[in-house]
């Protein structure tokens, strides 16, 4: 096929309509992306089940029992800050190797400032306290933090195209904890959809790098921290499924002189204080649950980096191409194996495999892979492709029942076109073959005595009944020559007995020309046939033009059985040659009449009479 009638070629077409649609929605519109980051959470949500989280990271938990036992003692939430400094206290007792906060103290506790210096106190004495901060993305950075007078004394520091006298709105540790403390963003970065995925490395602002505090904690810890703005977070488990001890449980344990807890159960441990307590609503969405605690995403942030194990992401133009190959692939299918419903099949072979694919590239290589949108678009070709092959199959059936019933028996068509036959598939080729040629004498007489119309309908009649005898027996009606009739056996349907079958359909069709002519009355008696059989190859198949094609046999095999024909005037009603004869065997008596000179042979022609045994 010409590369022009490749690229008009319907299929191509539509493959290229579905590629457009691809590159469309890539660079604008993005209509896939709420599935894939449906379908890609799906799979995050399953790798993250066999996923265990750090027993070195331990969350010291607010949760709704600690407000609860803690409000008798020191009342409602928030806390005195003394009751944080105390905790503090008693954890770094038990030389944890690092103790963070996801509590912002922005705020002086106004009616109890004596616990604010203690909690400083605290801080100033532990090398390894963490606390957060928080980038106001929507606040009046113009009155806000000046970067160049106190950025770098908070850890942000200087890019190349840092500018110097930038401002940041900010949320901050009260001044007397700053000093003591190792600061990071807390930052809760989420999706268009508003579902959380990532956490930020550093948060760029005016040039300056704003350290987030899992990042903040790794460097201190001598974690390695990638040179990325952010990581896709690897999920560990349900939510709460890391290591917790509920706030009020630890901290009235400290106060005791003989503790009821394990001794060093903290020791080495990077312990977070934070809360899952749902009446705090310190609960994000993320890809695990609609209400994950912001303490273990904090958690899992620094988990990721501990390990070196968070998710890597593939470029954005992965996916498109992905989508344009797998297009690519398919149309190749649908021309290779010319069936939608093997390519269907393979489609959806295809997509588990492609789907455990994934699974292993996230589980074995923390690659995600974004595969929704390639799937979806090769689905959405086959599912046009099929509609277009089918409603073209459809068509080409109806147009070969058409054309195959005008020279076949309608048992015989179903056969063939159920077999998916159809014209296309007959163009032509050598087969042996039995044709008749069947041609009426007496016939002037008889139309000289009626009218146009009367001629019309009698050759109508007579030819429905020859006709049927011929479909009766499996015979192939070629044409119609005036008042003459050309069937032949043999094709397009296999038949070993093609030589027997024609014969007889030969003799019926003499017994039907008699009763033909008792229904015509004393007006048919001179209305006779003469029909003549031979055997042997000839070229049959389709010939025509676009618009008109036929179903013919041609050849010298077809030339002799018309001479044959001929050959019948005064002697008898039907004649076979000796190819004929021979292959119908002891089936039938047959009477010789001796050979004779036809038109276009050279040698004689030897011919016989069927009869009945």
């Amino acid at each position: 096929m010409s590369l022009s009638r490749q690229l008009t070629n319907p299929l191509t077409l539509i493959a290229l309509a579905v590629i457009g649609m691809v590159v469309i929605d890539a660079m604008l519109l993005g209509l896939f992306q709420p599935l894939e980051n449906f379908f890609g959470d799906r799979m995050l949500r399953i790798h993250a089940a066999e996923q265990i989280p750090d027993p070195d990271i331990v969350i010291v938990d607010i949760d709704e029992h600690s407000l609860a036992e803690m409000a008798a003692e020191v009342g409602r939430f928030p806390w005195p800050r003394s009751v944080h400094a105390e905790l503090v206290e008693g954890i770094a007792r038990q030389q944890p190797r690092a103790i963070i906060f996801d509590i912002l103290f922005s705020d002086p506790d106004l009616m109890r400032l004596e616990g604010d210096d203690y909690l400083a106190e605290v801080l100033s004495r532990e090398s390894h306290m963490f606390l957060p901060m928080l980038r106001l993305t929507d606040g009046n950075d113009a009155g806000g933090l000046s970067l160049g007078e106190h950025g770098r004394r908070l850890g942000i520091m200087a890019g190349k195209a840092a500018v110097e006298d930038a401002r940041v709105a900010m949320v901050l540790p009260l001044p007397a904890l700053i000093k003591q403390g190792h600061l990071g963003a807390i930052n809760f970065l989420e999706d268009e959809d508003g579902v959380g995925r990532r956490y930020a490395i550093d948060i760029d602002a005016y040039g300056w790098s704003i350290p987030s505090l899992p990042a903040t904690v790794s460097r201190a810890l001598n974690y390695p921290v990638p040179d990325q703005e952010n990581i896709q977070l690897s999920w560990r488990g349900e939510r709460l499924s890391y290591r917790r001890i509920p706030y009020a449980d630890l901290y009235q344990d400290l106060q005791l002189q003989r503790s009821q807890r394990p001794i060093n159960e903290l020791r080495d441990k990077i312990v977070i204080i934070g809360s899952t307590a749902t009446g705090l609503v310190d609960l994000r969405v993320t890809p695990i649950d609609n209400a994950y605690p912001a303490v273990e995403i904090l958690a899992t942030a620094i988990d990721n980096l501990k390990r070196g194990d968070y998710l890597r992401s593939v470029p954005k133009w992965i996916s498109p191409l992905l989508a344009v190959l797998m297009v690519l692939l398919f149309l190749f299918g649908f021309r290779r194996l010319h069936s939608p419903l093997k390519v269907g099949f393979r489609l959806a072979l295809f997509t588990p495999l492609l789907m455990v694919a994934a699974y292993v590239a996230l589980d074995s290589y923390r690659l995600q892979l974004p595969l929704f949108a390639p799937l979806a678009y090769s689905w959405l070709f086959f599912v046009a492709a099929a509609l277009y092959s089918y409603l073209n199959e459809l068509r080409a059936r109806q147009r070969s029942i058409a054309i195959f019933n005008r020279f076949l028996d309608p048992r015989v068509v179903g056969e063939l076109v159920d077999h998916g036959e159809t014209v296309f598939d007959m163009r032509g080729e050598k087969r042996e073959v039995t044709v008749l040629f069947s041609d009426i004498r007496g016939f002037t007489t008889l139309s000289e005595q009626s009218t146009p119309e009367q001629i019309v309908a009698l050759l109508n009649d007579y030819f429905s009944r020859q006709v049927k005898v011929i479909f009766h027996h499996g015979g192939t009606v070629d044409k119609f020559i005036g008042d003459a009739i050309m069937a032949f056996w043999g094709a397009p349907v296999d038949d070993p007995d093609q030589a027997v079958h024609a014969v007889t359909a030969a003799l019926e069709m003499s017994e039907a020309l008699l009763a033909f002519r008792e229904s015509l009355g004393e007006s048919g008696t001179e209305f006779d046939i003469g029909i003549g059989i031979h055997t042997g190859p000839a070229v049959v198949g389709f010939i025509g033009s676009e618009n008109r094609l036929d179903y013919t046999a041609i050849g010298d095999t077809v030339n002799l059985a018309s001479r044959i024909e001929g050959q019948t005037k005064g002697r008898c009603r039907v004649l076979v040659s000796e190819e004929t004869r021979q292959r119908c065997g002891e089936l039938f008596d047959f009477h010789d009449h001796g050979s004779y000179k036809v038109k276009g042979r050279a040698q004689e022609v030897r011919l016989y009479e069927p009869r009945r045994s």
